[in-house]
């Protein structure tokens, strides 16, 4: 494997996010080698114009840094799967970007020699070029064996996110954290957007675009001047 930083990278999971995900790591001067069919081949092509589609087995074969981006459920299964047909290599990175997992459901490819890193975007992906701007502005949950965890930051850094360390034991937490956050706040929204239109307002999401912006701006302040974060070397778990 080369070491010189600019890697061989693969897309396991066409959806919404393992393009941009590629996209970012192109853009940081990775090459892109290829990326699995998924819910929207339109859509990643657009992502990634000119990237190879190929099977999940001929993409780690390819790759020295293995992506996978796949819906929860999936993910141990494809790691076993791949691992039953020797497909992961020795030295071989492999990331996934579950926020619920962190490297134990790797184990199968780390058997083989692979290393295992886990890295989380804490953002919502729409699966298209815009995503990237978001990334800019984001926090990364990292997850990774002491000796590599500077690679997972690094990854992370790469994407354009903050790294924030996040234990194997913690995981689960942090994941019902964060779609506490985003359930939450999709259920609201929803509520508040059929009253406004049951009381006649045009256009109701407009109309609660900057309401909604800066009371959630307030209440993350207030969280940090509370103490619970008051910055990026505060957000280590």
């Amino acid at each position: 494997m080369k070491r010189d930083g600019r890697l061989g990278v693969g897309i396991i999971g066409a959806g919404r996010v393992g393009p941009v995900i590629g996209a970012a790591l192109g853009g940081a001067g990775h090459a892109i080698v290829g990326i699995t069919s998924g819910s929207d081949d339109e859509r990643a092509e657009a992502v990634l114009p000119g990237v190879p589609v190929l099977d999940a087995l001929e993409v780690v074969r390819r790759s020295e840094l293995v992506v996978i981006a796949v819906p929860h459920a999936e993910l141990p299964g494809l790691v076993a799967g791949l691992a039953e047909l020797d497909a992961w290599q020795p030295g071989q990175l492999v990331l996934h970007t579950d926020p619920a997992y962190g490297t134990g459901v790797l184990a199968p490819a780390s058997a083989r020699g692979a290393i295992p890193l886990a890295v989380h975007p804490a953002v919502a992906f729409t699966g298209t070029s815009m995503d990237l701007r978001q990334l800019s502005h984001a926090y990364a949950a990292v997850t990774a064996p002491a000796p590599v965890l500077p690679i997972a930051q690094a990854l992370a850094v790469e994407l354009g996110c903050e790294p924030v360390v996040v234990d194997e034991e913690s995981r689960a937490a942090y994941a019902e954290a964060l779609e506490t956050a985003t359930e939450f706040s999709r259920s609201i929204v929803r509520q508040s957007t059929e009253l406004l239109a049951q009381a006649g307002i045009p256009f109701p999401g407009r109309y609660l675009s900057a309401l909604i912006h800066s009371t959630v701006d307030q209440a993350l302040q207030a969280a940090g001047s509370a103490g619970a974060v008051t910055g990026p070397e505060d957000l280590d778990v």
